[in-house]
């Protein structure tokens, strides 16, 4: 229950902040998983000798693993290996109107969203409890009338 306190209270106080943050958050996920990229891996006799996450990648020239492949037959040197990792982004998002709902998850939609808002809204209501009073009228004033004067 302590933390749940401290939690609000930070939300009332940086607000602001912490909604730049989830933007921020939602916007890089919304990047990365839209984004599609190819990992190639070169690999000499079972070791991990180069790597490239965007450009083309270096063959093994001028170490001695490269020589050794070269002196053998191409066709049973299994020496050097390329691994090829494609990692493919999410072209097309489903896009829902809220016309496209039903009534009961629009009812729904619309009580969570105006509820949630109504939780972390921690703006004060001044209360004027005697808006409508006024004050009597004064005939005479009494401080004047028995002579009392605060010196």
């Amino acid at each position: 229950m302590f933390f749940l306190k401290i939690f609000f209270y930070f939300c009332k106080v940086e607000n602001k902040f912490f909604h730049k943050i989830f933007s921020l958050s939602l916007a890089i996920l919304i990047l990365v998983s839209t984004s599609s990229f190819t990992i190639e891996k070169h690999f000499c006799e079972g070791f991990l000798i180069n790597f490239s996450l965007f450009n083309n990648l270096e063959k093994c020239d001028d170490i001695p693993c490269a020589d050794k492949c070269q002196n053998e037959n191409i066709a049973d040197a299994d020496c050097c290996s390329d691994v090829i990792d494609v990692v493919e982004g999410q072209d097309v998002f489903p896009a829902k109107d809220f016309d496209d709902l039903d009534y009961n998850q629009q009812v729904f939609l619309f009580a969570f969203t105006v509820s949630f808002n109504e939780l972390f809204n921690f703006t004060s209501v001044s209360k004027t409890r005697y808006k409508n009073y006024s004050s009597p009228f004064l005939i005479t004033n009494k401080l004047v009338d028995h002579q009392t004067f605060l010196i």
